[in-house]
């Protein structure tokens, strides 16, 4: 299943698949994810989907670039691979709604994987996103806060 999967290359190829049941996923991939659900990394509780980040644009962002609200949802969770292993990689699925996790993001099932996000568009919303110069943002990585 994972190998036939498309690759997204860009962020006007990640804009094309946007819709309201449309989320990204940093893992090892649907065939990895096809027998888990997440788990709490603070508790250990298992939770009733897998986590990921919508792509459904909200309508308060009116008619601002759909490439930096992508950009600025792959942005969000990016260290995930460092922390998870090389084999982790973002994904993007259409899913169903079941929950919501811990950290109030959305929990879901797959129901359809839809493609790999290269590396090249990573990169492009690294650089978007740094364009927009904001010293009060950046990603929401929790490793490095101090214990």
């Amino acid at each position: 299943m994972t190998s036939r999967l498309p690759t997204i290359t860009n962020l006007a190829g990640l804009v094309e698949v946007m819709g309201d049941d449309v989320y990204v996923r940093w893992s090892k991939g649907p065939e990895a994810d096809a027998a888990t659900t997440s788990n709490d990394s603070l508790t250990g509780v298992k939770l009733p989907g897998l986590s990921a980040s919508p792509l459904r644009v909200e309508p308060w962002w009116g008619d601002r670039s759909r490439e930096l609200w992508v950009a600025r949802r792959l942005f969000d969770y990016r260290h995930l691979r460092d922390l998870r292993g090389p084999d982790v990689r973002a994904w993007v699925l259409r899913g169903e709604e079941v929950g919501r996790g811990p950290d109030n993001e959305p929990l879901v099932t797959c129901q359809e994987p839809l493609a790999w996000v290269a590396d090249e568009a990573l990169t492009e919303c690294e650089e978007l996103v740094s364009a927009q110069r904001s010293e009060e943002w950046g990603p929401l990585d929790r490793s490095s806060s101090g214990r």
